[in-house]
């Protein structure tokens, strides 16, 4: 394995990441200037701060592990009421002090004498906005590196333009490549075909991909069928006969098989195929539908991931990775024989991937995530709109710092799912390389 190319592939990768959470940052911060929030802190990463600046009231800084990200917007959630106890709201004790601790923390963001509104103080569509523009620039950042992938690099492909022509037919299961005296001269050696030669038609079928010409001909075994080839500007028509030997076919599921077809000795041109403009956002929709199917069973795919970790049983090679999972596999991308767009291509669509992950992720209806958020201020709706329509006073805003408990059980969860994925993929990773 190259080892630079496999270092710059996570490089690669890691720089990818921290883009993603700056620009799933830039779309909470955006929509909360916009409404007039006060916004103290605009951070990439946690730990330790490497470099921070302020402009005008925002401090914007980059912190040493890229794993997330945060802005500090003013009054998250309401003040305590005048003499009101942490412990009497939370059941006393260690849930207590985390319920007050976070209380002080909001109380810091608001600023005295300041007449902007808090978030709390918010029309409910305007909270629900502000925390779902994270997830969606994710969303809109894998469509454009989707886009990028598949519009302007294009899907490998093999085109109708003959790449070589074989010299000969070797033995099915041949550990050799060149030809040595008795091996027959190949069919599309002795039929004339030369590199550079574009298949045009076979056995009076018009094609359009090496792909087309290749089914017929592993149809034909044995008959001599008519080729078309333009060969510098003129239509050539030759004569083939292939022969019968052992190859390896497409099967219906998308696999390959041994089997006898015919076979003339020669290959296409590889390509990068672009597709059209919407195939981009249409495959990141895709995904959404395929990373959903996974996060909904997470707690139960990472249990088995867990059980492998144990067995070093062979992992679902469909199921979740860590950040160093994700990384290992983008140093293996970049360090394979493939062409260096074909690398690139996967590189891309692998952070798009990442990308659709964090928009799906951060959807789930619990805190500290964006879908708890969501969810509180929902809440919050239904209870106005409720006493609006009992004609009752307006009810106070929710105090989603009593969910504080919860909060923690939700991230004490998270942090075991995710210390078993980095476990996992550290000593039984899945691997591109096998």
């Amino acid at each position: 394995m190259d080892v630079l190319a496999f270092a710059i592939g996570v490089v690669l990768l890691v720089v990818g990441l921290a883009v993603s959470i700056a620009l799933h940052e830039i779309g909470h911060l955006v929509p909360a200037k916009a409404f007039g929030l006060r916004v103290g802190r605009y951070m990439i990463g946690f730990g330790p701060t490497l470099w921070s600046r302020r402009f005008g009231e925002t401090e914007y800084g980059v912190k040493a592990l890229p794993l997330g990200g945060y802005i500090s917007m003013s009054g998250m959630y309401p003040p305590a009421l005048e003499g009101q106890s942490a412990a009497g709201r939370a059941g006393g004790g260690f849930f207590a002090t985390m319920v007050q601790d976070a209380r002080d923390a909001n109380a810091e963001t608001l600023v005295e004498g300041d007449t902007r509104p808090a978030f709390y103080q918010l029309s409910v569509w305007k909270r629900v906005v502000i925390m779902l523009g994270g997830p969606v620039m994710n969303l809109l950042f894998a469509m454009v590196l989707f886009g990028v992938a598949l519009s302007a690099i294009g899907l490998p492909a093999v085109s109708p333009t003959v790449a070589s022509v074989n010299e000969c037919v070797l033995p099915a299961g041949a550990d050799r490549t060149a030809c040595e005296a008795g091996d027959p001269t190949s069919p599309a050696a002795a039929a004339g075909i030369r590199p550079g030669d574009v298949i045009v038609a076979v056995d009076g079928t018009e094609v359009d991909t090496f792909a087309a010409a290749t089914a017929i001909i592993q149809d034909a075994p044995g008959r001599s069928i008519p080729i078309v080839v333009e060969r510098e500007g003129e239509r050539v028509e030759l004569t083939v006969t292939p022969v019968r030997a052992e190859r390896l076919v497409a099967t219906a599921d998308g696999g390959t098989t041994q089997a006898e077809v015919g076979f003339v000795g020669m290959s296409g041109t590889r390509i990068n195929e672009p597709q059209p403009l919407w195939a981009g956002p249409q495959a990141a929709v895709d995904r959404v539908g395929a990373v959903a199917g996974v996060i909904w069973q997470l707690p139960v795919k990472v249990y088995e991931t867990g059980v492998t970790l144990v067995t070093g049983a062979e992992r679902d090679p469909n199921g979740p990775l860590s950040v160093v999972g994700a990384g290992r596999i983008a140093g293996e991308v970049a360090a394979t024989e493939a062409p260096i767009q074909d690398r690139v291509l996967d590189l891309i669509s692998l952070l798009g991937s990442l990308n659709i992950a964090l928009f799906v992720f951060n959807l789930l209806p619990l805190l500290p995530l964006d879908g708890g958020h969501v969810v509180v201020a929902l809440w919050d709706g239904i209870k106005r709109a409720w006493a609006r329509i009992t004609r009752r006073p307006a009810p106070r805003p929710v105090d989603a710092t009593k969910l504080v408990p919860v909060t923690f059980v939700v991230v004490i969860g998270l942090i075991v799912m995710g210390g078993t994925l980095i476990l996992a993929d550290v000593f039984n990773p899945i691997s591109i390389l096998g």
